[in-house]
């Protein structure tokens, strides 16, 4: 960790935790206990950005699709998501960090939500980092959303069409006043967003990793973190551009 440069440390970084269900086929266990060992993965990651100081940290944990998988399965990650909440909320609010949520949380099971408002609002005064699970979350639901929410104000009168403009539409996102994402990060090998903050990850610099998301330890993340400090972030300008008083 000596090696950061603390200077120029992602503001933000989004993270698609992938591959608990090739961990657990690689260890000869259900897709359940891949689940499990991927919880502590986010427990040291959470705690790892804490320590460094990132100020926000973005979790794909549940999206639209996953509710097409086995009925077990599902019922199986909202009682881990149950468990984490309880076990770590007291963790959060002595870190200093804030839970938020991106996504539809009115899908999720009613236990599910009671703890999620439980810990919102129980972690709301905390400013040190802001930790948000993307739940039942998918980012062509999210732009969509935000669509007909500026169509609605239009229709109300409230917005003009000519007052739509890219900043009126972050702000009509779900992730309203959060910066977008520095860094992305993918386990598992694969090499795709998955429908995960289309908008915002415009311009972060994506890095992805063969690790699988309950090998992804404190380790990797630095290393991620590493590579991105040895990257150019242009913006669509040139070099000379940006080293130009």
């Amino acid at each position: 960790m000596n090696r950061l440069d603390k200077k120029r440390l992602p503001k933000h970084i989004a993270i698609i935790m992938d591959g608990n269900g090739r961990w657990a086929q690689k260890n000869r266990m259900g897709r359940i206990s891949g689940h499990r060992a991927g919880a502590e993965s986010v427990r040291i990651i959470v705690e790892t950005c804490r320590e460094i100081g990132i100020q926000y940290l973005t979790l794909y944990a549940f999206s639209v699709e996953n509710w097409m998988r086995p009925s077990r399965e599902v019922r199986a990650l909202m009682n881990l998501l149950v468990q984490y909440l309880e076990e770590e909320a007291e963790t959060m609010i002595r870190n200093d960090i804030r839970l938020n949520t991106i996504g539809q949380i009115e899908n999720l099971p009613v236990k599910v939500r009671e703890f999620l408002v439980k810990t919102m609002d129980a972690t709301r005064g905390c400013g040190s980092m802001v930790l948000s699970l993307a739940l039942s979350y998918g980012a062509r639901d999210e732009i969509v959303r935000a669509v007909k929410k500026m169509a609605q104000n239009a229709v109300d009168g409230k917005i003009k069409a000519e007052d739509i403009s890219r900043d009126l539409f972050s702000n009509s996102l779900d992730t309203a006043g959060i910066p977008d994402p520095d860094l992305l990060i993918r386990t598992s090998g694969e090499y795709r967003l998955s429908n995960f903050l289309l908008w915002q990850s415009a311009y972060s610099e994506l890095y992805f990793t063969e690790v699988l998301w309950p090998d992804f330890r404190k380790e990797h993340l630095i290393e991620a973190i590493l590579d991105y400090q040895n990257r150019e972030r242009r913006f669509g300008l040139t070099s000379e551009q940006l080293t130009k008083d």
